[in-house]
């Protein structure tokens, strides 16, 4: 095998660039992975790009294959797709997901990797780990039939939440941003769409994945009697504030959060991590996910893309990584 291998590492806050590393020999349960494609999960590798990852927090938002420490150098990111060149017969040959960051070709156990469906495009299983955040977040919020629910934000969290969403019976779901460009996607993805000042209230539920406290804000007061807000947002080093006087006591309304790093509670006794993320690859064999893709980049124009995204470019989703097929 190449032991030779270049990966995306940020040097300092603010600054990424492309290294050569030097892949381990694989062990008689590893896989040796040449990527095919990875997302960028903006939110959250926008923040580590920053250096925004809290002291305190610096073990919890560990990526599961990360390099290095925040706030840098580090090598971070966990939307993988590649082709298994090596490992047992089962997976050879076989494109497979891994929450691996931005490298050409990596080598990790076999269990790490979750075959992709055949009826799931490799490029757009980009998205699982996404998607996997979404059916963790749903299993928290446990929507029922007829609800109405809004989600706050339409970042990769928020639009994934509102694709799932899509297809509850009954439920009149809306896509709420300040963006109007995403009524497009919202489109696409088969529910609604408003601005924050146009959305429809008295709601079931509301999934928050703003990230601002202006939209946690407005979160709660779409709320009807007795609704929750499911607070997906990382808002990193930030403070908010969150309105708890005014109509927050008399409609008894209630804000939890949800976090993909466990399982769920109310599946925690009958579903593990895997399982989680193999539904998640089965979700996506719905073409709508298309929608959530909306720019590709090369890999190795990574350290300028990081940058534009950082510096707040509004039209990015997720942006898939592509790679040179050698």
């Amino acid at each position: 095998m190449d032991h030779i291998a270049r990966a995306y590492w940020l040097r300092r806050p603010g600054e990424g660039e492309i290294r050569t590393v030097a892949l381990p020999e694989p062990g008689p349960d590893d896989v040796v992975v040449r990527t095919l494609a990875s997302g960028v999960s903006r939110g959250t590798e926008t923040l580590v790009f920053r250096g925004g990852v809290p002291a305190n927090q610096a073990a919890s938002m560990r990526a599961p294959f990360q390099e290095g420490e925040f706030p840098a150098p580090v090598k971070y990111g966990y939307l993988n797709v590649g082709l298994v060149e090596q490992g047992p017969s089962e997976l050879v040959g076989r494109p497979v997901f891994c929450l691996y960051p931005h490298q050409t070709r990596y080598v990790v156990p076999a269990s790490a990797v979750a075959p992709v469906p055949d009826d799931v495009p490799p490029e757009r299983a980009v998205l699982a780990g996404t998607v996997e955040t979404a059916v963790n977040a749903l299993w928290d919020a446990a929507p029922r039939i007829g609800d109405r629910i809004a989600v706050v934000g339409a970042g990769m969290v928020g639009c994934s939440v509102a694709a799932v969403l899509a297809g509850l019976p009954g439920a009149q779901v809306q896509l709420v941003d300040v963006n109007p460009a995403r009524a497009a996607v919202a489109e696409a993805l088969g529910v609604g769409f408003a601005l924050p000042e146009l959305a429809a209230d008295d709601c079931d539920l509301v999934v928050h994945a703003s990230a601002t406290e202006a939209g946690l804000t407005r979160s709660l007061e779409l709320l009807g009697h007795e609704g929750e807000v499911v607070e997906l947002s990382w808002y990193g080093d930030r403070r908010v504030a969150v309105p708890l006087g005014e109509f927050f006591h008399m409609r008894r309304l209630a804000v939890r959060s949800s976090q993909v790093g466990t399982v769920a509670p109310a599946r925690r006794g009958r579903r593990n991590g895997c399982d989680r993320l193999a539904l998640a690859l089965r979700l996506l064999a719905d073409p709508r996910f298309d929608a959530l893709v909306t720019s590709e980049a090369a890999f190795d124009d990574l350290p300028e893309v990081m940058a534009s995204l950082a510096d707040g470019e509004p039209s990015a989703l997720c942006v898939r990584v592509t790679y040179d097929s050698r």
